[in-house]
């Protein structure tokens, strides 16, 4: 396969390929397909530049990496993968455009559902105001509840995750078929047990086990200041947004779920994928799991600043009040 423009490059491969595999005249198909056999010889005997053999060398990585990954890779963290892994500097548009020449691209995710707003009893203030960036591990902790249909059937399967917000870690998660008190609170001492000294401002939606009595207890007790987003801004908890957002896009394309077994097992699977494998560029190359393991093994952890997201500032533009 080139990667460069040539004419009749399709004819070309197609002849060689019969002749190859069924010993097919080459007079006869240059014919039948309209070329002449000397053009075909001209470019079966071609010189391939050294830049050219590099372009199908990157070609054949991009293939491997869309597979194996169940085509979750955007041409931008295809770069950064391939780069890191095979210890290359390859630039985004020149993979950008191999990509496209291979009509290769990151699959295209499904719009949210929209649900009626409930009245809490109790809320708290927004504390955190969207200030997702943290200087240091168990600074910001952030949850929520998402929802996922099992295949051939009309149940349903919910999640809950606490992320810290410095580097994104999956703090602990708990999968249950009921969306309950019993889960979040479940979740809550499953992250107090792995990080017992941790008193981090703790950020929710409006849920009604957020604003419950109990969990309110649970948080005074860890000494855990609680923030809340504000009704209708969705954003004001963006972060576990997105990881609902990308769970939910790459998950279904990287396993095979039948049923409630193979999708308990390909949400523990992604989450311990996403944790120590999915690599990031916001912090240079590296996963979660290995940014936090360095920091909290070092005394000034690395700051990793958020890029700016342009989506985000319109967004901010419009609504924002």
């Amino acid at each position: 396969m080139r990667l460069a423009r040539t004419r009749f490059e399709c004819k070309y491969l197609a002849i060689q390929h019969f002749y190859k595999e069924k010993h097919w005249s080459i007079n006869w198909m240059c014919k039948e397909l309209g070329v002449s056999h000397a053009a075909y010889y001209k470019w079966l005997n071609r010189n391939i530049s050294n830049q050219e053999q590099e372009n199908l060398k990157i070609a054949e990585l991009i293939k491997e990496y869309d597979e194996r990954f169940g085509h979750i890779l955007g041409y931008r963290r295809m770069t950064l993968w391939i780069n890191h892994f095979n210890n290359t500097s390859y630039s985004v548009k020149r993979v950008h455009r191999i990509m496209r020449v291979l009509k290769i691209r990151a699959v295209i995710r499904k719009k949210k559902n929209t649900y009626k707003y409930v009245t809490p009893e109790t809320v708290a203030e927004n504390k955190l105001n969207r200030k997702f960036n943290a200087s240091r591990p168990n600074e910001k902790w952030a949850t929520d509840v998402t929802e996922f249909k099992i295949p051939y059937s009309n149940n349903k399967l919910y999640l809950s995750a606490i992320m810290d917000l410095y580097d994104r870690t999956v703090v602990a998660y708990v999968v249950s078929r009921r969306n309950n008190n019993e889960l979040v609170f479940k979740t809550f001492d499953k992250a107090v047990a792995a990080n017992p000294d941790a008193k981090p401002v703790f950020h929710s939606d409006r849920g009604f086990q957020y604003t419950s009595k109990v969990f309110q207890a649970k948080l005074k007790t860890q000494s855990m200041e609680q923030s809340m987003s504000r009704v209708g801004h969705c954003i004001d908890n963006a972060p576990t947004e997105g990881f609902w957002g990308i769970i939910k896009s790459e998950m279904y394309y990287m396993y095979n779920i039948v049923d409630e077994a193979s999708l308990r097992n390909a949400i523990d699977d992604y989450i311990n994928f996403y944790m120590n494998e999915r690599l990031q560029e916001r912090f240079g190359g590296k996963t979660p799991a290995e940014v936090r393991k360095e920091a909290l093994t070092s005394e000034i952890p690395q700051d990793y600043p958020i890029p700016e997201n342009k989506r985000i500032q319109k967004y901010k533009a419009k609504w924002a009040a």
